[in-house]
């Protein structure tokens, strides 16, 4: 006997369910999917990365916020909770709850074995279509090396900061950070079992 078709939720009915949960989902086409917790080295890397954020850009028109502001990608439907975003300008929200954000300008996932080819792939494709969106940030966790995709109108141009002597420049909000203070106190593994960057092409 086939088991009852399972209900789909609507995004208003997710989000109830999501405002009084003690954990988070992200939510796509009706379901919803619980996040995984994060590594030590994730959390310094966004911990020392979102205070150098945070004194850069302080006093200007940006703000930026830690992985607990849920954003929305109206034009496919995805709530999820990005490592760290930063707003520039008015804040445009889905409802007067002031928790959901429809308008991020840059974004930062800090990878892990178990989201990177999500964050690279699929959830990359849904964040091209936030219009507000200029910059996406890819931060390695087992080596000094980040990724930095800019928009140029329909294309995404790479940028890359590797070694701890180099910096993270993202012109569109007016920063930029040494690796060596995102990375601070943060230990890598053997060279020997860091994977290869992925060529462009891939993505």
């Amino acid at each position: 006997m086939s088991s009852a078709p399972q209900h789909k939720l609507t995004a208003d009915e997710y989000l109830e369910i999501e405002r009084l949960a003690p954990t988070k989902h992200q939510f796509y086409e009706g379901e919803m999917f619980a996040m995984s917790g994060a590594s030590i080295p994730h959390g310094r890397i966004t911990s020392n990365l979102h205070a150098e954020l945070a004194s850069q850009i302080k006093g200007s028109s940006c703000e930026s916020f830690v992985a607990d502001l849920r954003v929305e990608v109206q034009r496919s439907g995805l709530f999820t909770y990005p490592d760290i975003a930063v707003v520039c300008g008015p804040h445009e929200y889905r409802d007067s709850k002031a928790d959901t954000l429809l308008n991020p300008t840059v974004i930062f996932e800090v990878l892990s074995p178990s989201t990177e080819n999500y964050d690279r792939g699929k959830k990359f494709a849904h964040y091209r279509l936030i219009p507000s969106l200029q910059v996406y940030v890819l931060v390695s966790q087992d080596q000094p090396l980040i990724e930095c995709f800019h928009r140029q109108g329909e294309t995404w141009n790479l940028i890359i900061a590797e070694g701890l002597d180099a910096s993270l420049r993202i012109e569109e909000i007016g920063v930029e950070i040494p690796l060596r203070e995102i990375y601070a106190r943060v230990e890598f593994p053997p060279e020997e079992s860091i994977k290869p960057l992925r060529d462009e092409a891939a993505l």
